[in-house]
C-alpha cells in the first residue's frame, strides 16, 4: 500500500480498501447529502455491507485493471476521494470522477488528488485518454474539470436517470498530449 501527500495541509491520498468499510461508510454518511444529488455512489453505501461490497468491486476492478478508488484524508480523517470508474487500457481510454464531504470542501482536494490519477494515467500507465463525466448541473464537478484544464466536448442531453429526474451529462476529457505540454 502506498500513501501520497497531496500537499503541507495535512491531506493524503491512499487506496481505499474493503477492510476500510466502517471508516468509509461514516465518511459517506458524512458526504451524502452533497454526494447523492449528482450520483448513485452514495446510496451504494448505506451499511456496513453495502460499503464493504463497494470497496469490493473497486477490490476487483483493480486486480482486473478495469477501475481503482482511492480516499483523500485530511488530517487522519477520510474527507473524500477520487477513482478511475472506467479503466481502459486496451483503448486508452479511463474515466475519472470524485466527491467529498463538506468538510473537504474549498481546499482543492479534488483538484490536487485528481492530478495525481492524471499523471499517473500517462505518465505511468501510458493512457491516452481521460474523462471527465459529470451532471450539467453540478456545477462543482464541472468547475473541477475546467480547473483541470480538460476540453469540454459535449453534452448527452438527459442521458443520465438519477432519482427520477433526467439529468444533461458533460463529458470533458484531456489528452495525453495536452497533459503534458501543460504542465
Amino acid at each position: 500500500m502506498f500513501t501520497m501527500s497531496l500537499g503541507d495541509d495535512g491531506a493524503w491520498l491512499r487506496p481505499l480498501e474493503p477492510w476500510q468499510a466502517e471508516e468509509f461508510l461514516a465518511h459517506m454518511d458524512r458526504a451524502r447529502a452533497l454526494v447523492d444529488p449528482w450520483i448513485p455512489f452514495a446510496a451504494a453505501a448505506t451499511n456496513l455491507d453495502s460499503a464493504r461490497a463497494l470497496l469490493q468491486r473497486y477490490a476487483d476492478k483493480q486486480a482486473a485493471d478495469t477501475g481503482r478508488i482511492y480516499g483523500i484524508w485530511l488530517d487522519g480523517t477520510l474527507v473524500g476521494g477520487v477513482l478511475f470508474r472506467i479503466f481502459d487500457a486496451a483503448t486508452g481510454s479511463c474515466e475519472i470522477g470524485c466527491w467529498l464531504e463538506p468538510a473537504g470542501q474549498g481546499r482543492g482536494l479534488v483538484h490536487r488528488a485528481s492530478r495525481k490519477l492524471i499523471d499517473w494515467a500517462f505518465d505511468v500507465r501510458g493512457m491516452h485518454r481521460v474523462e471527465w463525466i459529470a451532471s450539467s448541473a453540478n456545477t462543482r464537478s464541472v468547475g473541477a474539470a475546467a480547473r483541470l484544464g480538460m476540453t469540454r466536448e459535449g453534452v448527452l442531453r438527459e442521458a443520465f436517470l438519477h432519482h427520477g429526474v433526467r439529468q444533461d451529462e458533460e463529458i470533458w476529457a484531456v489528452l495525453a498530449d495536452e497533459w503534458r505540454a501543460a504542465r
